[in-house]
């Protein structure tokens, strides 16, 4: 084994870590600070010491395109909870409410960053090209995934909650490891200094729920030990199913990262524009090699949890109503609006788009074909197995013992001719 593939020993470079825990804390100030808003409900932009220059970099047609993807994902989200409610669908897992804090993250990575999901981040899969329609495939039962995530470096949903972030940052820590022997080899062959393939990072998204569980502490233990090049992603939706945030914690998510000895930053996850912001920073931070960063985006699920949920079971409206107001659409909106970025052509468009959309997902999952049952046992090991067989030979003959049901029509048939026939039997015989 040789030296690049060592880790650290924990005296190694602590002034050096000390210095970047500075920076960071510099950057992004007191950390009893409430959260990072820019763009506030009414649609009026703030400032932000540390992170009003990375808004400074959206050009109108970006800002377009984050209401664009934030419209689109909603429509998205109505039919597929449609779908499920016509029986299309065994389950669906809303995002409304949380389209900024999904679209803003999304759109702040770069291509060769890969991304783990929960459940719910439709809004990040847009972002990445995942074709919307696949998605739907793991929520018919057609599927075990739905897409190759190769193709676009987001992650096949994971349902177990929290199970992604160890994964995460053990793919990380790989990230970390190619960097440096690639560096190591360039050094060797005297290629340093030439072009190199960009530096990437690691994004995974969780909920407040999830950062109770084991899996996301044990997580931040080795990011922090290693430095790995990834950024945390909590989703502060409010509810874990039916259980307040305020039971998984008594004090802001974000500042659970003090912790581990990394930066945590709480922002607006309803502000499309600092959610942006402050990924764009904190992967920027991760690619260099300054370690990890949890980001505690301060949202509201709108709906509910899954469609198998009922929130009128334990909350309010009022509080419903309460973040309705701070609707993430509306308000960027009306920013496009108030500084003539963007006109009523320009949403109706976008409305006619979330349409075609919705309708081009519909057709999709009417013609997924069902696929046949066996191919499970076909693809539970590589090679033939006994047992499966012995199993599968048990599934065959337990099927052969049911009819078929015939159509309807041809019920009614077989019976007028049944009739029909004995009726001339009773004729023939006298």
């Amino acid at each position: 084994m040789g030296a690049t593939h060592l880790p650290s020993t924990e005296f190694d470079g602590t002034d050096i870590e000390d210095q970047l825990e500075a920076e960071a804390e510099a950057r992004l100030g007191d950390p009893a600070e409430p959260m990072v808003q820019l763009l506030a409900p009414d649609g009026t932009l703030g400032s932000d010491p540390a992170f009003s220059e990375y808004a400074q970099r959206l050009d109108p047609e970006k800002l377009r395109g984050f209401y664009a993807d934030m419209a689109r994902i909603r429509r998205f989200d109505v039919e597929a909870t449609a779908l499920q409610r016509q029986g299309q669908l065994a389950l669906w897992v809303p995002l409304t409410g949380q389209e900024a804090a999904q679209i803003g993250s999304g759109r702040a990575s770069q291509p060769q960053d890969y991304i783990f999901p929960t459940y719910r981040e439709h809004g990040v899969a847009l972002t990445r090209n995942v074709d919307l329609a696949e998605l739907l495939r793991q929520f018919r039962g057609v599927s075990n995934g739905g897409w190759n995530p190769k193709d676009t470096n987001f992650h096949l949903y994971t349902l177990v909650l929290a199970a992604q972030t160890p994964h995460a940052v053990g793919y990380a820590m790989g990230i970390q490891r190619d960097q440096k022997l690639a560096a190591s080899a360039a050094s060797a062959d005297g290629t340093a200094g030439q072009a190199v393939e960009p530096n990437a990072a690691v994004i995974v998204y969780f909920g407040d729920g999830a950062s109770s569980e084991g899996d996301v502490h044990e997580s931040m233990v080795f990011a922090s030990s290693y430095k790995a090049p990834v950024v945390f992603f909590c989703q502060n939706n409010h509810w874990a199913i039916s259980v307040p945030s305020s039971v998984q914690t008594r004090i802001p998510l974000a500042h659970r990262a003090r912790g581990y000895g990394f930066p945590g930053i709480r922002v607006d996850g309803n502000d499309v524009i600092a959610v942006h912001a402050v990924t764009e920073w904190a992967l920027e931070r991760a690619r260099k090699g300054e370690g990890p960063v949890l980001i505690e985006a301060f949202t509201y699920r709108v709906g509910a949890h899954t469609t198998a949920d009922d929130p009128t079971k334990y909350r309010e409206s009022a509080e419903e109503s309460l973040w309705r107001a701070r609707d993430p659409l509306e308000r960027l909106e009306k920013y496009l609006r108030a500084g003539g970025l963007a006109d009523d052509a320009f949403f109706e468009q976008v409305r006619a788009d979330g349409d075609e959309l919705a309708a081009y997902v519909r057709k999709t999952t009417y013609d997924l074909e069902t696929p046949d049952i066996r191919t499970a046992f076909a693809n539970t090991y590589v090679e033939p197995h006994p047992l499966v067989a012995e199993e599968l030979a048990w599934f065959e003959e337990y099927s052969a013992g049911f009819a078929e049901e015939a159509p309807a029509d041809q019920a009614t048939a077989d019976v007028a001719s049944a009739d029909q026939a004995t009726a001339q039997a009773e004729g023939t015989a006298h």
